[in-house]
């Protein structure tokens, strides 16, 4: 690619990402593998995972061995890989809750990179690698530690329902059946998951929005600010089953845009468009898109 000047684009399993034309110059699928134990301690469990590993059964090997803690984001697509790019989360966790480091190579020099989390610039689905390293840097080692005096997350959504003292199986097992239930096997119908942000809000914009719709979905986070559910943003505007061309709001799941078949990558980002226009002219509101568009 140096060589060539050709610009270096890389994949995962290309779960985040919405293709609005062709990729120009090289693109680099990583398939890395591997996932080893590097320290184990009266407190904690740390393993590396290789880029190429599958999210999902990475988290199913952990629980195998009794490494607990990444459950509640089971049945997240994609690759070990891309998951710091988007400081994945669910449920009540992110991704960096449990991070260590990851090792990153630039692709103009070749010089490998170790990031601890500082280093990575994690925010809400946000890290350094979606602005000042985007397409500069390859993620090929991600690091974790899991505590083994493992605490459980269950004040988030249907995970309520679960008893205290519930098994990090159990979690696992009721996260993939609700997933599953809202969102479709991209397998069958082409999608990128959650295709929005939640947005934030202060009170004081949240307490003008209930006072016009008093059912909005929001959840106080710990900084003092209000998320929104961008799902029911989306649904409370009319968009359900909504499409532009091939490209269509999830019956089921407002938040989800999918591929009909046959849908172009412009037909996803017109619908994109005017779902944000839409939800801005009634609350005020602006979305920010979740995958990567290229």
């Amino acid at each position: 690619a140096r060589a060539h000047n050709l610009q270096v684009t890389a994949l995962g399993g290309g779960s985040n990402l919405l293709l609005a034309g062709d990729i120009a110059g090289l693109v680099i699928y990583l398939d890395l593998r591997g996932i080893n134990c590097v320290d184990s301690c009266k407190d904690s469990v740390t393993i590396e995972f290789a880029a190429g590993e599958n999210w999902h059964k990475a988290i199913e090997y952990c629980l195998q061995q009794g490494w607990y803690g990444l459950e509640n984001l089971s049945l997240i697509p994609g690759n070990m890989g891309a998951a710091p790019i988007q400081n994945i989360g669910a449920y009540g966790v992110e991704l960096c809750d449990l991070f260590v480091s990851l090792r990153a190579i630039n692709i103009a020099t070749g010089e490998v990179l170790i990031m601890d989390r500082q280093a990575c610039e994690f925010g809400y689905r946000d890290s350094i690698f979606k602005h000042q390293y985007k397409s500069t840097h390859l993620i090929v080692e991600v690091t974790f530690r899991l505590p083994k005096k493992w605490q459980r997350t269950l004040n988030y959504g249907d995970l309520k329902q679960l008893p205290e003292h519930a098994s990090a199986q159990q979690i696992f097992d009721l996260v993939c059946q609700v997933r599953a239930d809202k969102l479709p096997d991209p397998k069958q119908l082409g999608n990128a998951g959650s295709f929005f942000k939640n947005p934030t809000v202060t009170p004081e914009q949240c307490a003008d929005i209930i006072a016009r719709d008093p059912k909005v979905v929001h959840y106080p986070m710990p900084d003092g600010s209000i998320k929104l559910a961008a799902g029911w943003l989306i649904d409370a505007c009319g968009w359900k089953g909504k499409s532009v061309g091939n490209a269509a709001v999830y019956e089921k799941q407002a938040l989800v845009l999918v591929n009909r078949g046959g849908a172009t990558g412009g037909e996803v980002v017109t619908l994109a468009k005017a779902i944000q226009t839409s939800v801005y002219e009634r609350f005020g509101i602006r979305l920010e898109p979740e995958p990567v568009v290229i």
